[in-house]
């Protein structure tokens, strides 16, 4: 493992960080142009509907999710009160509980993903090619294996 990262390094870094946050903010725009809510609830929502049941433990959504803790909790207290989602108590631990999609959730996500696509397509995917893309999945996969 290299201690230090290269002045390469440090730039493809800082451009990572700055694709990322004007792509988030590109799509959010399209989001909030067509009266959708932002992308995190897609996030939340998303990560329910993969999973089996379309249901989580509170700690396995925080691990996700691309939020905080407290900010995930305050984000399914919102999804909670519209009704995307409920909370169940969870069979094997009293103390803890479940985040479950609900019909409502689903549609919701239904709406967001055309205009989260196409804000993908547009703003991420555009400008590269399929080498490119290619690339930077493996690239990216190698950096979320996890450490020895």
């Amino acid at each position: 493992m290299k201690k230090n990262p290269s002045s390469e390094c440090i730039a493809a870094w800082r451009r990572l960080l700055t694709v990322h946050a004007r792509v988030i903010a590109r799509i959010e725009d399209k989001l909030a142009a067509a009266g959708l809510p932002p992308l995190g609830w897609y996030d939340v929502l998303f990560a329910l509907h993969e999973q089996p049941g379309k249901r989580l433990r509170m700690a396995a959504l925080a691990e996700e999710v691309l939020l905080s803790r407290s900010g995930l909790t305050r984000l399914v207290d919102r999804l909670e009160a519209k009704g995307h989602l409920r909370r169940e108590p969870c069979a094997t631990d009293k103390r803890g509980f479940l985040v479950v999609l609900t019909e409502s959730g689903t549609e919701v996500m239904k709406q967001i993903w055309p205009v989260y696509r196409a804000g993908i397509a547009e703003h991420f995917s555009g400008p590269l090619s399929d080498t490119d893309v290619a690339n930077l999945s493996s690239a990216f996969g190698k950096i979320l294996l996890p450490s020895p």
